[in-house]
């Protein structure tokens, strides 16, 4: 008999990064301490730049004083990963779940985040897949569709992954996306013949995707301040 496993699902809409970042550190922490079950942010940001841990400047192609001229911000993060851009119409999820309860190793928790957006993608007729060696994210051919950066903390994660479903494509020439020179960066709009619901629609998607990639059976919608549930296999 499969045990049953809830997810608890936080739709955020639109919200400034260092507010999100703030509220994946005190939830984190709260994971950690057990105070919580295994929780998902969905969300959006305005125009953002980030850069991983390992500091790589030298692959953004502007000074910093021309983001804010675009209305852009850009912030230091402590995940995995190279620089990448976040803003509307990107589909955004944060899992802050705890991978030693899934019995999972951080490659193996990557790759599922990768299934993720690729099984997005191929509800659209996109075939996308996980890149090369060396190149983080999911593809469709030579142009990338999403990207992940994630950190793990005694176990418990946070950042995560971005879905492009119809972003501006021209914030990505500003940057060597995820530092990976010369290849394009593309979108569900772009890659798909057929018409594209609401974008909250997409964002449910993504959602459902998740929690059946990683196997929750049961998801808790968080939204306003209220948690109404709902059988993910519905």
């Amino acid at each position: 008999m499969r045990v049953s496993r809830s997810l608890e699902v936080w739709k955020m809409g639109t919200i400034n990064y260092l507010d999100a970042l703030r509220v994946q550190e005190q939830l984190v922490s709260n994971r950690k301490a057990h105070k919580i079950p295994d929780t998902l942010l969905s969300l959006q940001h305005p125009p953002t730049y980030t850069l991983g841990k390992r500091r790589t400047d030298h692959n953004l192609l502007i000074p910093e004083s021309d983001l804010r001229k675009m209305g852009a911000e850009l912030h230091y993060t402590q995940r995995g990963g190279d620089i990448t851009f976040h803003g509307p119409h990107q589909a955004i999820l944060y899992p802050i779940i705890s991978l030693r309860d899934i019995g999972l190793g951080a490659r193996n928790y990557v790759e599922k985040l990768e299934l993720t957006m690729i099984e997005l993608a191929s509800l659209y007729g996109v075939k996308a897949c996980a890149g090369q060696a060396g190149e983080t994210g999911v593809w469709v051919g030579e142009r990338k569709i999403g990207a992940i950066g994630v950190r793990i903390s005694f176990g418990i994660t946070s950042h995560g992954l971005a879905f492009n479903i119809d972003p501006d494509l021209n914030y990505f020439k500003h940057i060597v996306p995820c530092g990976i020179a010369n290849k394009e960066v593309t979108s569900l709009r772009k890659e798909t013949d057929l018409v594209l619901p609401a974008e909250e629609v997409v964002h449910e998607q993504l959602i459902s995707c998740f929690a059946r990639q990683f196997g929750y059976s049961n998801l808790l919608w968080k939204e306003n301040g209220l948690i109404l549930q709902k059988d993910c296999e519905n």
